[in-house]
């Protein structure tokens, strides 16, 4: 195992080629001051370079290899939009300026708006919020602040279909909603009978992804909004997997009201890392005016309003600003034919894997088209030979391979659920699907190389079980890696 960096640490070692404090240096008050010295490694610069070094080497991502994370989309992130994103007068503008002095940021994401706008079907665009799931939030609010000012207060229930992902209940209970669960049918798609049955006065509006969560295209997603539209509640369209369809259907054609954007799943904003995302929210005209403050607008001359009805502010200034730079050049890169031509690709490599996966012996949990992810299930290894869905991700790991989604969907027993993306080569497809099958054929043949997998990473196959219920969270001096 890797040391950490505290255990190269050796007192008295360090560097003193710093550059001079450039602002005043300010003492303190003695109360606000610590007692002791904090603890932190003294390292020399070279070792401090070989750490940064090692860990580099240590993370996997998309420019390294295959990355199937399935409803997800960890697709390639081109090199263009960062080079946007940093351009100076973008890069060094300031959130408190005049808006005046920043008239090409505000056409910037007025741009973005009208092109998001466009690809999804809505009227109105919002960027406020900081994150996909933090967009959910927003789209719910503004389902329930329509009904709250129709004086409509007994809507208090959202309906959530069993493949949803897993922030959309926890979303409502947020919003202070109920949470009515609507299984799927036989063939991975919403029950409408069911669905039917649910329908009444009681209901606020539904969540519900398209393509859904197991990769299948809704193809009663016109009967669906409709029926929560005839009892009076609205629709909200979780965007996490827009990719299939952006430039080929629209969610506001499908009768949404709302949608959320996850712009680094769908338009190639980095993805992950802990870093700023942006949870984009479209709405239809009648909810506009119930938008976040700070709305961009303008045509030759860009100013921020306030929408009369809004339900005020949902973070800081106006959004992560460099982050939808990123999605508005990867938008105008592609062009109309590109975006479209990119949902068709990522559609082509998810069924094409699919099929050769399942030519090789892999189960698929809901076989027939595909959109852009599917969903396999290991359940037959289980029983057969003891293999799970981990075994086989774990495996993974050692063949160079980011393992997909485990056990997700939960209506999936032993689920593996993979989505490559568009960027994806066919040689690319060819070699990962070689892999899982040589995988799967050591699960008949050599269940227990499987157990022991990953053999060749940083880290083996650790204790999950003691991870989860005493996770060592911080680094005591009298702590070592073996603990």
């Amino acid at each position: 195992m890797p040391k950490l960096i505290f255990e190269r640490s050796r007192p008295g070692r360090g560097t003193r080629y710093l550059p001079a404090c450039e602002v005043p240096v300010v003492e303190l008050p003695k109360t606000l001051q610590r007692n002791d010295l904090p603890l932190l490694p003294q390292v020399s610069e070279g070792e401090l370079s070989r750490h940064y070094n090692a860990l580099e080497q240590q993370v996997f991502g998309v420019g390294k290899g295959f990355y199937p994370l399935g409803s997800c989309t960890m697709k390639y992130n081109p090199a263009i939009n960062e080079r946007t994103a940093a351009l100076p007068d973008f890069a060094g503008v300031h959130p408190l300026q005049d808006v005046s002095t920043v008239q090409g940021c505000l056409e910037a994401l007025c741009a973005l708006s009208d092109l998001l706008a466009e690809v999804t079907g809505m009227d109105a665009m919002t960027f406020q919020p900081a994150a996909g799931a933090h967009g959910e939030l927003l789209g719910i609010m503004l389902i329930k602040a329509y009904h709250e000012r129709r004086n409509d207060t007994a809507r208090d229930t959202i309906l959530v279909p069993d493949t949803a992902h897993g922030t959309n209940p926890a979303t409502a209970t947020m919003c202070g909603m109920k949470v009515a669960a609507i299984p799927s049918d036989e063939r991975g798609q919403v029950d409408l009978e069911k669905l039917t049955a649910a329908c009444g006065p009681h209901v606020a509006g539904i969540m519900l992804t398209n393509p859904n969560t197991v990769g299948i295209f809704e193809e009663n997603v016109d009967k669906i909004t409709h029926s929560v539209h005839a009892c009076g509640g609205l629709c909200y369209y979780d965007g996490a997997n827009l990719n299939a369809i952006m430039g080929v259907a629209r969610p506001g054609d499908m009768g949404f009201d709302v949608v959320h954007l996850n712009l680094h799943k769908t338009f190639s904003t980095p993805h992950g890392g802990g870093g700023p995302g942006s949870g984009a929210v479209g709405c239809k005209a009648y909810l506009a005016d119930l938008l976040p403050n700070d709305q961009p607008t303008g045509e030759a001359t860009f100013t921020l309003s306030k929408p009369p009805a809004s339900i005020g502010r949902v973070r800081s200034f106006y959004g992560n600003f460099a982050v939808n730079l990123k999605a508005l050049t990867y938008l105008q890169t592609l062009g109309a034919e590109g975006v479209r031509e990119a949902a068709q690709n990522a559609v082509l490599n998810a069924n094409y894997l699919k099929n050769r996966l399942r030519d090789g012996g892999f189960t698929v949990a809901f076989d027939g088209t595909c959109m852009h992810e599917f969903v396999l299930t290991l359940a037959p290894q289980k029983r057969a030979h003891g293999v799970a869905a981990m075994d086989i991700a774990k495996a993974l790991l050692d063949c160079g391979m980011h393992p997909p989604t485990m056990y997700f969907p939960l209506l999936v027993e032993e689920a593996l659920m993979l989505e490559p993306t568009e960027t994806e080569s066919r040689e690319s497809l060819d070699e990962a699907a070689e892999v899982y099958i040589k995988l799967l054929e050591l699960a008949a043949t050599a269940p227990d190389a499987l157990h022991a997998a990953p053999l060749n990473c940083p880290i083996g196959r650790p204790n999950e079980v003691q991870a989860a219920r005493t996770p060592i969270l911080r680094y005591t001096e009298d702590a070592s890696c073996s603990t």
